[in-house]
């Protein structure tokens, strides 16, 4: 087990620019940017089924170039004001984009809070890149980003996402009704939160393949 410290606080593109790289053990985070188009159109159409279940009804026009622009653009207006971190998540062998990761809603003042919510492409799902990428992104935000929260919610029979926010650490705090508008219907949801200077449990060291995808 190891203890989240904290450093000083960085904001906005001082904390996640064009250059940031995140890297965990199997997984590079960083931001997404507008080259990424073609790859995340592909990955996520080929997920769209696998996806359905546990997001928000897509737009019509969501998989277009020009909505990617928009998105783009809305991520780095969230980074200058702070009010948002968006990363994309790669497989680290290869540089293979498997999924995205945001934390959302950052609250400053008395609260210092944020949301995490995530995806995973269906390819690359119960390989153990989600897990990595989250405890990767932990440090992100107590140590840079100098929050005291991070806030994630899930369906209740999501048992896989389930399992891998209480691996790394969170706490299961309680139950939302009608949290969420998912798949077109209000959902509730099961609440969970890591606070800093919570212990989490530190990324386990594989023997094999096999092994690193628990």
């Amino acid at each position: 087990m190891s203890a989240i410290t904290r450093q000083p606080t960085l904001r906005g593109a001082s904390a996640l620019n064009e250059s940031t790289i995140l890297r965990g053990r199997s997984t590079i985070l960083r931001m997404p940017l507008s080259g990424d188009y073609s790859e995340w159109s592909r990955l996520r159409e080929e997920s769209r089924e696998f996806l359905r279940p546990w997001e928000p009804t897509w737009p019509y026009d969501d998989l277009t170039r020009m909505a990617f622009r928009r998105r783009v653009r809305r991520y780095h207006r969230e980074i200058r004001a702070d009010e948002g971190y968006a990363f994309f998540v790669f497989e680290a062998e290869h540089g293979a984009l498997c999924g995205g990761l945001t934390l959302a809603h950052v609250k400053r003042g008395v609260t210092q809070s944020c949301s995490l919510g995530y995806w995973m492409g269906e390819r690359y799902a119960g390989r153990g890149y989600m897990t990595d990428a989250v405890r990767t992104i932990v440090p992100f935000c107590f140590e840079t980003l100098g929050l005291n929260r991070v806030e994630a919610a899930c369906l209740p029979h999501n048992a896989r996402s389930i399992r891998l926010l209480k691996r790394v650490g969170f706490t299961e705090e309680g139950y939302a009704r009608r949290f969420l508008c998912i798949n077109g219907a209000w959902r509730d949801h099961v609440l969970f939160g890591l606070c800093a200077g919570d212990t989490i449990d530190p990324a386990p060291t594989p023997t094999s393949r096999a092994e690193a995808a628990q």
